[in-house]
């Protein structure tokens, strides 16, 4: 019997995007926070899973709070109330994306 023959893919057929993000001013914790969020959305954009679709969109959600809880502006602010900048910021993202749910409006950049 004579072996299978290998599949293998051109470099050349394979599409890979760089993104380049300026981290001077980031933390560590920021850069393998972004890191994660990146390759999760990469994966969620592409999954064929509905469970790894689904897990994969909350955790990116949850990195993205995660990110903005320890973002620099947040040192120090507190709103009025004393309520922390980095809550009302979350509280304020989630009412606009639960706006944009009901109204089934979906940002695209492309036509």
């Amino acid at each position: 019997m004579a072996p299978k023959a290998k599949k293998t893919k051109k470099l050349s057929e394979e599409k890979v995007e760089t993104i380049k993000i300026d981290t001077e001013d980031m933390a560590e914790s920021h850069i393998r926070i972004l890191r994660t969020l990146t390759s999760i959305l990469s994966h969620v954009v592409t999954t064929d899973d509905e469970a790894e679709f689904f897990e994969g969109s909350a955790e990116a959600l949850r990195l993205c709070a995660s990110l903005v809880k320890q973002a620099k502006f947040t040192k120090g602010f507190r709103g009025m109330d004393g309520v922390p900048y980095s809550k009302q910021a979350l509280e304020y993202s989630l009412e606009v994306l639960q706006e944009q749910i009901e109204k089934a409006s979906v940002i695209t950049y492309d036509n």
